[in-house]
């Protein structure tokens, strides 16, 4: 049974890459910029727990063309999200209808934007919490933990195997729209991080920037909260307790949120990398998907929105590092 994973950039090029090396039949398609760099380096697997495995290039499918998914069973979308209509499309014209669709894609909306587009098709909602960060040496490392979560579902069954040897154990969910609305707030993070011009770790431990991220997080939580959602607790933190814990001073902060800091110290955000390789970001559906559901609900969120407008600001070139000082008054004011 043939796995492929459509859009395989830092997360699809890892998750591929771990299921091919644990013996699954795997095919990842996208750019030909990163078939290239594969063909040349190869693939280097590494993360937090020391494991280093290397895939030589010949051995790692990589194909450009929509082609490849025709033969697939399971299709593993890791598109950005602004792509998700344009993926839809693509599977729906080659790929077999029975094939497992998963959505593993930040933000909320994605499993439902391909699912609108591709009825009588079976999607399932994932999400994948980790960090992974390119390196030299075509180096893809998980700077962060925690398991892939996803929709329960019977059909999962002949996969698990497989993702359990590739050290992706696949947790099932139940209530999958609670998780999606956890995810997404931490990933609120991503434009703090982009920004700050730092690494992650560099950046959570500095409170400066804490409290920015504390002020997304409770704005996000007020709209929740009055649109009857009850975000999900993805990190050791409750959702609600996340903001008083990012304002703690640092000593305290390091003292009891130390595992938000298991990260490894050159890590940075996806957005970070979006934005050094002038690439448009996902901020639309992180911090304008908080703006959306506000404006649905007739409320405003200003600091995710004016937090969008920084980012686009930012796509256009006008990329600066902020103090956490600054950045927070601008949020707030």
């Amino acid at each position: 049974m043939k796995i492929a994973v459509f859009g395989a950039g830092s997360i699809g090029v890892y998750v591929g890459a771990s299921l091919l090396a644990a013996g699954a039949d795997v095919v990842l398609v996208g750019r030909s910029r990163m078939r290239l760099q594969i063909a040349g380096q190869g693939v280097l697997l590494s993360d937090l727990e020391g494991r280093r495995q290397h895939l030589e290039g010949a051995h790692v499918p990589y194909q450009e063309s929509a082609v490849a998914l025709a033969e697939a069973d399971l299709i593993l979308v890791t598109v950005k999200s602004a792509d998700s209509a344009a993926a839809a499309s693509a599977i729906a014209e080659y790929a077999k209808p029975s094939a497992l669709i998963v959505s593993l894609q930040n933000g909320v909306g994605n499993a439902d934007t391909l699912r609108s587009l591709m009825p009588g098709w079976q999607v399932l909602a994932a999400m994948v919490p980790f960090n992974v960060v390119q390196m030299d040496g075509n180096r893809f490392h998980r700077a962060s933990g925690g398991e892939l979560m996803i929709e329960t579902c019977a059909g999962l069954e002949p996969w698990l195997t497989s993702f359990r040897m590739a050290h992706l154990p696949l947790q099932q969910c139940e209530d999958f729209v609670a998780i999606q609305w956890g995810k997404l707030l931490l990933n609120l993070n991503n434009a703090v991080n982009a920004l700050s011009g730092l690494a992650l770790k560099s950046q959570l431990s500095q409170r400066a920037y804490r409290r920015c991220l504390a002020l997304l997080i409770a704005e996000a939580l007020d709209v929740l909260r009055a649109a009857g959602i009850r975000p999900a607790r993805i990190a050791k933190v409750g959702p609600q307790l996340l903001p008083v814990i990012l304002r703690l001073p640092d000593v305290l902060f390091k003292r009891i949120a130390a595992t938000m800091l298991k990260i490894d110290p050159e890590a940075r955000s996806s957005m970070w990398q979006d934005l050094e390789a002038g690439r448009l970001t996902e901020v639309d559906y992180l911090n304008g998907a908080i703006v959306r559901l506000a404006e649905s609900l007739a409320r405003d969120a200003p600091a995710n929105r004016r937090m969008t407008v920084l980012i686009h600001a930012a796509e256009q070139g006008n990329l600066q590092p902020w103090s956490g000082v600054a950045l927070y008054r601008v949020l707030r004011d």
